[in-house]
């Protein structure tokens, strides 16, 4: 039970914008005061960023599910040998590029996959380019720090030369996925064979220095302590100091069916989902946007999390594969019709962007 005058505390360091410290975030994530965490989170959004609530029309491709990670949080990715696996040709990508543009309003192509164990740089180097050359209007938000971690192992690149490389071929800004935790205690039991945190802290420190925007993400739920998710918000609030850098935080809520952990951990309840979204926005002082996305949290309960800081829905999100193939229940894509409907019952004005935050449309009543 959080006492008066913690409260008090609390609420004069939000008031007047003072940050607050890892002790202070342990204490709001013990709490079970939801409402009063809401009722904070949405007075930092409401200063952020007033009633605006963005949305972008974007597609999402994933190249393969065959994956030598094979972490054990993970229902997408499988060994070459699976008869669930698969692995999409140039051929197929840019015919899947070429049907999204059909879609005047589309903007984004958002491309990641498993760290395929045959697959050359070059592949996917070809992958942007083409891509690009075909539809140049998309953006191409593409690769995870983990992916850019793999590139650059097979390539014999340096990090710096990987991410030059998919710059100059087309790559615009990169996705926030592969953070799951910082915590080398939970990745060393749970995702051993990929990049650790401190990699994935380095590699998006240098894309930021390179002018490549990215996005930022948690996934909670599963082994890891309150002190090991504050202790990974707090090292993003650090790298956003340094580099400016990220344009969104997405926490990630960790869904069990069909991993190596369906036996062991069962899904957060809503109440946590909405904890978490208000405990990033009163921790991650220097992020302007919050992603509620809706593929994970179901689309009822990221209109809610509008009420505890949040002021992005993410987008249409088409053919999204990895969330569903761990059993989630919501749509695999909305219209936006569906998103501005969702948007104005939460009383807010929606906003479609572009993948770098700039204002398409404006929907006004």
């Amino acid at each position: 039970m959080l006492s008066d005058a913690f409260r008090r505390q609390i609420e004069r360091k939000i008031a007047e914008g003072i940050r607050l410290s890892r002790d202070e975030g342990l204490a709001l994530l013990h709490s079970h005061d939801l409402a009063w965490l809401g009722y904070l989170a949405n007075k930092v959004r409401q200063r952020v960023s007033g009633d605006y609530v963005y949305f972008n029309v974007n597609r999402h491709v994933n190249l393969t599910n065959v994956c030598t990670a094979r972490c054990k949080f993970c229902a997408f990715g499988c060994d070459a040998s699976s008869p669930q696996a698969y692995s999409m040709t140039k051929e197929h990508v840019l015919r899947i590029a070429r049907q999204a543009a059909e879609d005047p309003d589309l903007r984004e192509l958002h491309i990641v996959s498993g760290l395929h164990p045959e697959w050359p740089f070059e592949y996917y180097v070809d992958i942007i380019a083409t891509v690009k050359e075909a539809v140049p209007r998309l953006h191409l938000k593409a690769f995870t720090a983990v992916e850019i971690h793999h590139f650059a192992k097979i390539s014999g690149k340096s990090v710096e030369e990987v991410l030059k490389t998919l710059k100059a071929a087309g790559l615009g800004s990169m996705p926030g996925g592969g953070a799951e935790i910082f915590s080398p205690r939970v990745r060393n039991l749970l995702c051993p064979n990929k990049a650790s945190g401190e990699d994935w802290l380095a590699i998006i420190r240098t894309a930021h220095r390179l002018g490549i925007r990215t996005n930022a993400s948690m996934l909670y739920g599963h082994i890891e302590t309150p002190e090991e998710r504050i202790d990974h918000l707090l090292a993003l609030r650090d790298l956003q100091d340094e580099t400016g850098g990220f344009q969104t935080f997405i926490g990630l809520a960790f869904h069990p069916k069909n991993t190596e952990l369906e036996n062991q951990v069962v899904r957060v309840p809503a109440w946590e989902d909405l904890k978490m979204v208000a405990l990033a926005r009163l921790m991650l002082d220097n992020f302007k946007h919050i992603k509620a996305y809706w593929v994970m949290l179901t689309l009822p309960v990221a209109q809610l999390a509008l009420a505890f800081g949040a002021n992005d829905l993410d987008g249409t999100v088409s053919e999204e594969k990895i969330t569903h193939a761990a059993g989630g229940k919501s749509e695999r894509s909305l219209s936006i019709e569906q998103l501005v409907n969702v948007i104005r019952q939460a009383g807010r004005i929606p906003v479609e962007r572009d993948s770098l935050y700039n204002i398409v449309k404006i929907y006004r009543q």
